[in-house]
């Protein structure tokens, strides 16, 4: 196995402030949404362990004291998270009311089917004086379907776990979602730790996603607030041969850790799973027994530790119940020798709480974006003496005598696409202003040593909020409610669709100049992410495209530009100098080219610092054979591409007073010309007939 891709490093303050309440027993994130208590369509954007449950506990009691609503239906997508919505004492805290379920409105503890009693069960609540109800995705698909929309008048629908519903036809949920939204008659809040439209189907349409106020809690607030977790560590490796063979060189039995292993139709698997985790158990130490009450399996080390490992893979349900119950025991939560490894397949992901974990391990490419955020979200809950968690992705490298290469590049650059996308989301938010003589230093925000120069393009971080502040001459502001909301919330929402969109990522990693390639980074930064700006918000005038475009450029440029800086600056130890090293990227690289120019962050590759990392670690045989299918895949320019190219030749004779040249030294004047000279091709050839 070749060494760690340190693909990102983040560390954070441990200022405490997002585990501590305010006098109504809030935490910052449910503060946050309870100031948003009014709308009637709330969508909360927040990371796993942030509290959203509670929040929304809050929110509905409101709803339910003050705002004539008559009861409550939350609706989640598997039984074990109703266990999130159980009776909670809010008073205690400071609240004015108690959050109460009866126990015979908590359908998720109800025996039967879903679309049996269940759905009876939701009848006879809505015709009750009762106010919360609490039952899975599917009971209440099958209720809309047999009651209809009507009957939910004036009530609340509470959808957690939001990016199960989709726009598509073919899910019902997301059809009876829009039926709520276009009758109007019913309030929504939709909860989520990982809401990507980027990721493979938009959630909602736009028509109806622009009726939802939205509350944005990011990770770096989430982490920078804990008390015990400084540090957060995503890698992947490349493996040769079988998994199992090497897992020990990542897998450390001395790390709290979640072994996901592959899917038995991935091309990591050996197909016999049953086998791969005795392999994983036989590689950790010698078998002893199975505790009697847990039924975890015992496994001594060669140091002489024993290991208590779960395994949730077993076939033998009554088994793996047994083990998944003791997962779960409420006496264990808080107690950190109760398991030290969990060996799952397609488990202990979304809703799974075991605050000790340390380390989330994954075989293989996970196909969704959000799924690879929920495991992640398993590793970054806060805990006593927990100072640093990983995500490790490991993944089978290409091989030169595999008939299945094509497919072992695509899975490499949809882990490269993940990574790039978590760097982003880990990030502090950016807020770009363009530079103009008439700026100011806003309250709050520290502009380093000399603090804020009228004369530069500074760059001002605030250390409680997590945000940049970052000043770019020629940067078009969006004027649209809406494109002011893509800029401000939406960015990561556009970039997961950048970095994965085959042809991008393709050229951007092996073609790029970096790669010895042909592919500039303009035709990336403008071309593409033109493209893709154009397609998911074709509502959006050509100037706020261009607005959005230069946005999601500029944020996921300078993210890369700070991680190249922060890795090669290294750390001297210093908790707060780890902290501050990505602020220190950011500003270090603004300083080095003393203006930051819209132009010059569209001439920055998003992917050159991903193929630098990638060309250490994966073996040169390897590295060739990707490039080689790589370069078989390359297309001639397209009819849509040299459009682009003129609009963007236009733009340039707009400011230079003439078009560009062929033979101009600048290669991305060349390209525009070209593009120019295409349009003409066809239209003399369309002429000719």
């Amino acid at each position: 196995m070749t060494q760690k891709i340190p693909s990102v490093s983040v560390s954070y303050l441990r200022n405490g402030s997002s585990t501590k309440a305010n006098a109504l027993g809030m935490r910052p994130m449910q503060e946050r949404a309870y100031e948003k208590r009014g709308e009637q369509y709330l969508l909360i954007k927040s990371p796993p362990a942030s509290g959203k449950s509670r929040a929304l506990m809050f929110i509905a009691l409101d709803k339910l004291a003050n705002q004539g609503i008559k009861q409550a239906i939350i609706v989640v997508p598997e039984k074990s998270i109703g266990s999130s919505f159980h009776d909670e004492a809010l008073t205690r805290s400071g609240f004015w009311a108690d959050w109460v379920v009866a126990p015979k409105w908590n359908l998720c503890n109800a025996p039967g089917g879903d679309n049996g009693g269940k759905v009876n069960a939701v009848g006879d609540f809505l015709a009750s004086d009762d106010k919360v109800l609490v039952c899975t995705h599917a009971t209440f698909r099958f209720a809309v379907d047999r009651f209809g929309v009507e009957v939910f008048d004036d009530r609340l629908i509470a959808i957690d776990e939001f990016h199960h519903v989709s726009a598509n036809p073919d899910n019902k949920l997301g059809l009876h979602l829009g039926a709520f939204v276009s009758r109007g008659r019913v309030h929504v809040v939709a909860m989520t730790g990982s809401y990507f439209r980027g990721d493979a189907e938009a959630v909602l349409s736009p028509e109806d996603e622009a009726k939802f106020d939205t509350v944005t809690y990011t990770y770096y607030e989430q982490l920078n607030g804990y008390e015990h977790l400084k540090q957060l560590d995503i890698g992947y490796f490349f493996y040769a041969g079988s998994y199992a063979d090497d897992i020990l060189k990542v897998l450390d039995p001395a790390e709290k850790t979640i072994v996901h292993i592959p899917s038995v139709n991935s091309r990591e698997s050996t197909k016999d799973k049953i086998k791969e985790v005795e392999h994983i158990i036989e590689a950790l130490g010698e078998w002893q027994d199975p505790d009697p009450e847990t039924g975890f399996h015992l496994v001594k080390t060669p140091a002489g530790r024993v290991l208590r490992i779960a395994d949730l893979v077993d076939d033998d349900g009554a088994k793996r119940d047994r083990v998944s119950a003791a997962l779960k025991d409420p006496a264990q939560k808080n107690n950190r020798d109760h398991v030290d490894i969990i060996i799952a397949l397609g488990m202990a992901k979304e809703g799974f709480d075991w605050i000790w974990c340390e380390h989330a391990l994954t075989v293989g490419y996970r196909s969704s974006l959000t799924e690879i955020v929920q495991i992640i979200g398993r590793a970054t809950r806060d805990a006593p003496g927990k100072t640093r968690a990983r995500f490790t992705n490991l993944i089978a490298e290409p091989d030169a005598s595999e008939e299945a290469v094509t497919e072992a590049v695509n899975d490499t650059l949809k882990a490269i696409a993940a990574s790039l996308l978590m760097e982003q989301v880990l990030a502090p938010r950016f807020e770009f202003k363009p530079k103009n003589p008439q700026n100011e230093p806003t309250p709050g925000f520290d502009y380093g040593v000399g603090g804020y120069d009228p004369n530069a393009c500074n760059v001002g971080f605030n250390e409680e909020s997590g945000k940049f502040q970052i000043e770019i001459k020629g940067l078009v502001t969006p004027k649209s409610e809406e494109a002011q909301r893509i800029c401000q919330q939406d960015l990561n929402e556009v970039i997961a669709a950048f970095v994965q969109d085959k042809t991008t990522i393709t050229r951007g990693l092996f073609d790029g100049e970096h790669a010895g390639g042909e592919t500039l980074a303009e035709e990336l930064t403008q071309l593409r992410m033109g493209k893709i700006i154009k397609d998911k918000f074709p509502e959006l005038d050509d100037e706020d495209q261009e607005a959005v475009r230069q946005h999601a450029v500029a944020a996921l440029n300078l993210t890369q530009k700070a991680k190249q800086v922060a890795s090669a600056g290294g750390s001297d130890g210093d908790d707060r100098g780890l902290n501050t090293a990505f602020v220190q990227g950011v500003r270090k690289f603004a300083m080095d080219v003393r203006d930051l120019d819209i132009d010059l962050i569209d001439r920055i590759n998003p992917f050159g610092e991903a193929y630098a990392i990638l060309a250490k670690t994966m073996s040169e045989e390897s590295l060739k054979q990707v490039a080689a299918v790589i370069g078989a895949r390359r297309i001639n320019l397209t009819m849509e591409e040299a459009r682009a190219l003129a609009k963007r030749a236009l733009k340039f004779k707009q400011e230079r007073g003439r078009l560009p040249s062929r033979t101009s030294q600048d290669a991305w004047e060349q390209k525009m010309a070209q593009g120019v000279a295409f349009l003409q091709r066809m239209k003399a050839e369309a002429a000719r007939g």
